[in-house]
Formats: structure tokens, sequence, C-alpha cells
């Protein structure tokens, strides 16, 4: 039996063509005030280094920004990339959000340092234990934001129990998510590959926490839909542009949308694209609807997190609001 799924928000905040990282901020708020009050319940921020093409990297600042902008989402991270941080003064920074704006933060954490080695190097020197010490980091991170009574205090941060979440894009962090008895969020954005097997180890080996008393599946789905099939698929042809410019190391801008990608990438890349980043939500309501109703068949998710490159701010916004339809049309007929 199927249940009921939760839908959120993942905002990798593209730099689109003409555009620069102020307005990529600007489209940023525009969406959150947009999803503001829906059924979306939280809205997360990646963290990205060393790309033109994303703006996230500086991801407490703009967690920041948008709570400044809206006034029920829960905000959080989607997340920080533990390695690159002192978990100490991660504790401090959201501890200080906390402070601020009250129990509206999500604290999503990866092992992953969420850029190549080069820009790892300037992030952190040399210093890349965290990779291999995430789960020691993460517990370490729990006790400065509760009230453990240790000897160094995170202050703003102590006692704030702002709630974490794992993440993860392989089977590594679904162990580690469940040893700690924590949400676990899987990436299928740009990895789905392990999904299925990353699931099944965390079920099977979660151990209840104070934070969580039965497992919490998440994932990130890319999700783009439209009035009619023909206006998804070219909607999606940003989303196949930006891939292809990872591909091939070209630090494209988000680009305008085209009529046909023929000519644009080989077979080969058309290949790759599909299956290392696919659309897993595509079409109309009514696809959507109907790729919910497979998509729970098999994987039995608690929360979607939904992501999408789409060029045009009005086609975005209407992207998300059809997806938020499809999703209230497939729990109401499951209730």
């Amino acid at each position: 039996m199927t249940k009921k799924i939760n839908i959120s928000v993942l905002n990798l905040v593209p730099v689109r063509e003409g555009s620069n990282a102020t307005g990529a901020f600007e489209d940023m708020i525009t969406l959150a005030k947009h999803v503001d009050g829906s059924s979306y319940q939280r809205y997360w921020i990646s963290e990205h280094h060393n790309m033109v093409s994303i703006a996230s990297s500086a991801t407490r600042q703009l967690i920041q920004h948008i709570l400044q902008n809206t006034e029920h989402l829960r905000v959080g991270s989607g997340g920080v990339m533990l390695p690159n941080h002192s978990p100490y003064i991660v504790a401090e920074e959201f501890g200080t959000l906390y402070a601020i704006f009250g129990d509206r933060l999500d604290l999503g954490l990866g092992r992953a340092p969420g850029t190549d080695m080069l820009t790892a190097n300037a992030i952190r020197r040399n210093n890349h234990d965290g990779v291999f010490s995430f789960k020691d980091e993460i517990e370490e991170l729990q006790r400065y934001l509760s009230n453990s009574g240790t000897s160094l205090v995170a202050y703003p941060g102590n006692n704030t129990h702002i709630p974490i979440y794992v993440l993860g894009s392989s089977t590594d962090s679904a162990y580690i998510a469940a040893s700690l008895g924590l949400p676990y969020a899987f990436a299928a954005h740009f990895a789905p590959a392990q999904m299925k097997e990353a699931f099944s180890i965390y079920e099977n080996n979660f151990k209840p926490s104070k934070q969580l008393s039965k497992p919490y599946k998440m994932v990130s789905n890319n999700v783009i839909l439209a009035d009619t099939k023909a206006q998804a698929e070219y909607l999606a042809t940003t989303h196949y542009m930006n891939v292809l410019s990872l591909f091939r190391s070209s630090r494209m801008l988000l680009q305008p949308p085209v009529d046909s990608m023929d000519g644009i990438w080989s077979p080969r890349e058309e290949h790759a694209i599909n299956t290392q980043f696919p659309l897993q939500f595509f079409g109309t309501k009514e696809d959507a609807f109907q790729q919910l109703k497979d998509f729970q068949q098999e994987f039995d998710i608690d929360e979607i997190i939904a992501a999408a490159y789409i060029y045009d701010m009005d086609a975005l916004l209407k992207s998300y609001d059809l997806f938020e339809e499809a999703v209230k049309e497939y729990n109401a007929e499951i209730e």
C-alpha cells in the first residue's frame, strides 16, 4: 500500500543566459514567494562551487535571504557539504538563523565536497578527512545543536535541535542515515542508478532516534510540466543543454529552450543525459499523475523534492503549480 506524498522544492540557483548572480537570487526569491503558503513544505538550496552557471556557493546567506522573504516555508540546505565546513561553525551559523527566524530551518548534510578537487583544496586547504568521517562529523554537529552539556558550546546553536537530514547519491550515506536514525534524501535528479538499493539499505538498517521513530525516505527528482506534452518537450531542451554543458565542461549559463536538440547533442550524449539526469516527472499534469502512481508503486517515497531547470520564470512557476496539483490528486485518490 503506497502512502501520501509530501512535496518540497530544491533550487540550485541557476544563472540564466543574459543574467548574473543578482538575477539568479531574484529568481530564487520569486519562486520562494510563489510556493510560500502552498503545499510545498520546504525550500532547499544546494551547495556548489566553481560553477559560473550556479550561484549557490554561499548557502547560509541564501537561506537567510529566503527566510526574510517568506513566512511559512521551512528553508534549508540541500545540502551543506560537510567536508567543506567545520561542524562547530555550521552549528553557530544555523543557530544564529534559528535565533532570528525560529523553527523554520532544515539542515541537510552531504558527504561530498560539491566541486572538483582543485576547488576543494581552496575551500578547506588539504583537509579532506571529512569525506571519510562524515558520520562522526554529523554526530559532532548533533552534540552542538543539542543540550548535551559538553564544555564546548556552540552559541547560538546549543539546544536548538535543528532537524538534520542525510543526503546521498550512493549507498554509502544510506547506511549512515539508517544508523543515526535520520531522514534520508536521495539525489535522483543527477544520480538515480542506486536509488532502489540505497532505500532498501536505509529501511532494513534503520535504528530509531530522538529525531525520528521510523524511516523517512525523500528523493529529489527533475520535474518539467506544462499544459501540453509539446510545450514540456520544448521547455526540457533547457534541461538537456544544461546537462550537456556539464558533460562537455563548457560552463554555459542556463540557456533558452530551442525547437529541437538535433545537431546539438550526439546520440551517445542523448542516451547518457537521459540515463544520468532523467526527467522523472515530465509532460502534462495527467502524465505526472500516472508517473507518480508508477513511481510510488516501486519506491513508496515519503517526500519528493522537485528540481527544475526551466529558463522562463513563468513556465517554471507553472510547472511547480502543475506538479502540486498532480500530487494533490494522487493523494486524494489513495485516501
